[in-house]
């Protein structure tokens, strides 16, 4: 690639995570502060990126792959989706916020597989390559974190008690216009797939792989991935509102510190591979998820706070181990007739229906852990997820048979 094309998919994928980060870390604290919702409006709210998953595959398959250049696709959905941020910014209650981020996140979600596609066909071994622009994405992640934290404020008790957190989807929605813009710019994406081709909605979903589950192993892998979404749902839903109810000063910068942790222990993912194989990796991301809530019953934003900036920095490990190593293992079960398919499915049972039924549990729990002062006990909280990321863990451990699986 030119160096031209480098800085244009690098930039892209900066604003994609940028917008993503920017907005979707704060929800629960936005939601609860500014909208007064309840752990199940909350819940409801994050489900969209479940729902979004779910359509995904549709916008993707029967509209970009066929009809449409990607960039095109990208720049109109990041273009409508600033007007849906705008009118997220402005909303005064969750009756009137709800619609307006279901509509976004069913724009939003396809864009994070347009991204892919726009650079992958851009270059010619995409192993060596793509890591090196994916990167920028996370750096955009942890620079809206950190932006938010830091530069503006918005989530400090003051700025809260003032509303700024609304603040954030003003700025995303910026990010969103510039994107959406800069998207007609980047390199020729041309459709994929002939318009005369047959498309079926069970090569759309993946569900052509649902043949590997006569695998038991493999079935032991994918129920364990929809489960280990109830926790995973937990953390994107709660860590926010915790962090900020507790009282940690800059809990949407410190919460970076899991990005900046993604990135280190996806160096040492092949490392842990070779040495250690896939049951044990995935087994230490189990395990990590378990030890993140305890650190998070049991710390505090005073003495403590060592304890909460811990649980923080193993989202590498509890990601990475699991969620990457998940999706190098169905490569290699796969083979090339199923590959595309056995991922797309795995992306819909974990992002779509694992996650939708966490978010679910964890607003059902949230609401029943209220106190009357609008506070919560968190404590008990975080105890639902350990103690279910441990039963996930010893079900995989005792059913799971150990298999030589090949890191390239």
């Amino acid at each position: 690639m030119s160096n031209k094309v480098k800085f244009q998919l690098s930039f892209m994928m900066f604003l994609e995570f940028f917008i993503w980060g920017g907005w979707f870390v704060t929800l629960g604290t936005f939601l609860g502060d500014n909208l007064n919702a309840s752990g199940a409006e909350i819940a409801k709210a994050f489900s969209t990126q479940s729902w979004g998953a779910i359509v995904a595959p549709f916008i993707i398959g029967l509209i970009a792959d066929r009809y449409f250049n990607a960039e095109r696709i990208l720049g109109v959905l990041h273009i409508l989706g600033a007007v849906l941020m705008y009118l997220m910014y402005g909303a005064d209650s969750f009756d009137v916020f709800y619609p307006y981020v279901l509509g976004y996140m069913i724009l939003y979600m396809p864009t994070l597989a347009l991204v892919n596609s726009i650079s992958f066909n851009q270059m010619k071994d995409p192993a060596q390559e793509f890591s090196l622009i994916r990167v920028f994405g996370t750096i955009g992640w942890i620079i809206a974190g950190l932006i938010i934290s830091y530069v503006f404020l918005w989530d400090s008790p003051e700025s809260r008690a003032e509303g700024m957190l609304k603040n954030t989807f003003l700025m995303v929605g910026i990010a969103s216009a510039i994107l959406g813009f800069f998207s007609f710019t980047l390199p020729k994406t041309p459709p994929r797939v002939s318009k005369e081709e047959k498309v079926t909605i069970s090569s759309l979903l993946g569900l052509d792989a649902l043949k590997l589950l006569k695998d038991k192993n493999f079935l032991i892998f994918f129920l364990s991935s929809v489960l280990i979404c109830i926790p995973l749902a937990f953390y994107y839903q709660n860590a926010n509102p915790f962090l900020s109810e507790i009282g940690v000063s800059n809990p949407t910068g410190k919460m970076t510190i899991g990005q900046i942790s993604e990135v280190l222990f996806m160096l040492l993912l092949p490392y842990f591979f070779k040495k250690y194989g896939f049951k044990k990796t995935i087994l230490a991301g189990m395990l990590a998820w378990t030890i993140r809530y305890l650190l998070f019953a049991y710390g505090n934003s005073g003495e403590l706070t060592f304890m909460l900036l811990i649980g923080i920095a193993l989202h590498g490990i509890c990601y990475d181990f699991f969620f990457v190593s998940g999706q190098i293992y169905t490569d290699t079960k796969a083979g090339e007739k199923y590959k595309s398919a056995a991922q797309g499915l795995i992306t819909l049972a974990t992002y779509g229906v694992g996650m939708l039924i966490g978010f679910w549990i964890a607003g059902k729990i949230t609401d029943t852990y209220l106190l009357e002062n609008g506070g919560h006990t968190w404590q008990t909280i975080w105890m639902y997820p350990a103690g279910f990321a441990l039963l996930v863990f010893v079900i995989f451990a005792v059913t799971f048979k150990n298999e030589k699986i090949e890191y390239k």
